[in-house]
């Protein structure tokens, strides 16, 4: 199993936190919980897949995933490779005309974004590189022939600072004040650069920062400070994220010493 993170060239660095090469040599399935950024995904090697209501759907081999409020489970074949774009939370934005909360929830392929005949172009210098740097260099070319000269849009990168500064317990109506506002152009405008609504991205930030300071707090205090007064509410919503209650995935993080 290989899982190597590569940092972006200067030029890409505003846009894209990182490259993943990840590669397996065994078919295995397995969880990913959501996260704040868009992945472009490039398959060099095998087959993955995604299992949707138990059912196995293919991944394209070059495909763009949105985000999402609930894990998924992944599988791939035997001898696997697959580069990953992992953005910042406006970064795919300045690569795509297209708003980006049509990929909530989904798998999609990059057909949808970019023509078939630079894909299978792509395809073939990524089969040709023989170093992971020659690969990188590949998907950073292809980033770089989409880069769109966009101004920044200071409303979303402020909201997106005083969602993390609250943990992703701030309310809407409260976030709208703070950028002097109403929450209907605020939410369209974020959406559709970042991929969620505010609402939305804010509850995926606020389980993330639950799961980071779960080993250090008791089962009473988990829903307090992750800004639920209902722990009934919060435990069905952190499932949904995790497949598991709090107390199983603290056993999975840190099972008891024997």
């Amino acid at each position: 199993m290989k899982f190597e993170v590569h940092t972006p060239s200067e030029e890409l660095r505003p846009y894209v936190k990182h490259f993943v090469i990840s590669e397996s040599d065994d078919m295995r399935s397995y969880k990913v919980l959501p996260g704040t950024s868009l992945v472009m995904g490039f398959q060099y090697a095998g087959n993955l897949s995604y299992l949707d209501d138990n059912n196995e759907q293919p991944l394209a081999v070059a495909g763009i995933t949105g985000l999402t409020d609930k894990y998924r489970i992944f599988k791939n074949s035997n001898q696997t490779g697959s580069i990953l774009v992992i953005f910042h939370e406006t970064g795919a934005a300045r690569f795509f005309a297209a708003p980006l909360h049509e990929l909530f929830g989904e798998s999609l392929s990059l057909e949808h974004l970019f023509s078939r005949s630079e894909l299978n172009e792509t395809a073939e210098k990524l089969h040709a590189a023989n170093t992971d740097k020659g690969k990188i260099g590949v998907i950073e070319r292809l980033l770089l022939n989409h880069l769109q000269d966009k101004q920044e849009d200071l409303l979303v990168t402020k909201a997106l600072r005083y969602i993390y500064q609250s943990k992703g317990t701030i309310r809407i109506s409260e976030l709208a004040d703070k950028l002097h506002t109403s929450q209907s152009p605020l939410e369209k405008r974020f959406r559709s650069i970042v991929g969620a609504t505010p609402k939305k991205f804010a509850s995926i930030v606020r389980v993330k920062n639950v799961l980071s300071a779960i080993e250090e707090l008791s089962n009473d205090e988990i829903p307090f400070i992750a800004g639920y007064y209902d722990q009934a509410h919060f435990i069905k919503d952190f499932k949904a994220f995790t497949a598991l209650t709090p107390e199983q995935y603290l056993k999975e993080i840190k099972p008891p010493k024997t």
